[in-house]
């Protein structure tokens, strides 16, 4: 797959055929990675398409979470090639996507049908390396000898008596929640657990125009809190 950015920036995602956009047509043989230009005379950048690009046109279902915390996710627990690594719920699919990109060992829970098929789907389309359950984590993790378990659920507190018995020693419990009620509530109950810190995480991004250089008007301020805790 391509990704094709038009003159106005906008980022159109193709697999084959012949390209119909408002700037013209390009022909299938036509298409090629560098720079190409429509029947009207538009030029259009092509790339190959890859797993940021694809995950812009997955399917929407329940919010996800973002590049930032899930990048922070990633760098604070030191994930790797071997990590064995349970997340749940699954959601849109893109944290377990993100986590199965890095690590061959990656399970996630979901219990709601719905959400179940939609990561099912993403996942298949990301062909993120990822094992998914139509199961709910509350009633237990089948897995054992864990180094991480990621959470992103209403009350995660109710998975700390399972995460005890299935991560190994030092391993990570990682929640994403997105009030400060919740946070508290799941760090009175970490029994057995060493807080290790508590983040949010702020993105801005800067426009660099010639001699126009400032941050964008909106940045991302808070999406959530991050909750990492480590098994005694």
């Amino acid at each position: 797959m391509k990704i094709i950015i038009d003159d106005q920036g906008n980022k159109h995602l193709w697999k084959q055929g012949d390209l119909h956009l408002s700037q013209g047509v390009v022909r299938e043989k036509d298409i090629k990675d560098g720079i190409i230009t429509t029947h009207l005379g538009k030029k259009l950048i092509v790339f190959d398409a890859y797993f940021v690009d694809l995950l812009t046109h997955i399917k929407r279902g329940p919010a996800i979470i973002l590049p930032k915390d899930i990048g922070s996710i990633i760098a604070y627990t030191g994930i790797h090639k071997k990590s064995k690594i349970v997340d749940a719920g699954s959601g849109c699919g893109v944290l377990a996507g993100f986590l199965g990109r890095i690590s061959d060992y990656v399970t996630t829970y979901e219990k709601s049908k719905e959400f179940f098929e939609i990561a099912k789907k993403n996942i298949e389309f990301l062909e993120s390396k990822v094992k998914i359950k139509h199961k709910d984590i509350y009633e237990g993790i089948s897995e054992k000898n864990l180094d991480v378990i990621t959470l992103d659920l209403l009350e995660p507190w109710n998975v700390i008596k399972h995460a005890q018995k299935s991560l190994k020693s030092g391993g990570f419990l990682v929640s994403y929640m997105t009030n400060i009620h919740q946070v508290m509530t799941f760090v009175e109950h970490l029994q057995g657990f060493y807080l290790e810190r508590v983040l949010e995480t702020f993105e801005r991004e800067w426009i660099v125009e010639g001699k126009k250089v400032r941050p964008v008007h909106h940045m991302i301020g808070h999406t959530g809190f991050i909750v990492f805790s480590r098994r005694i």
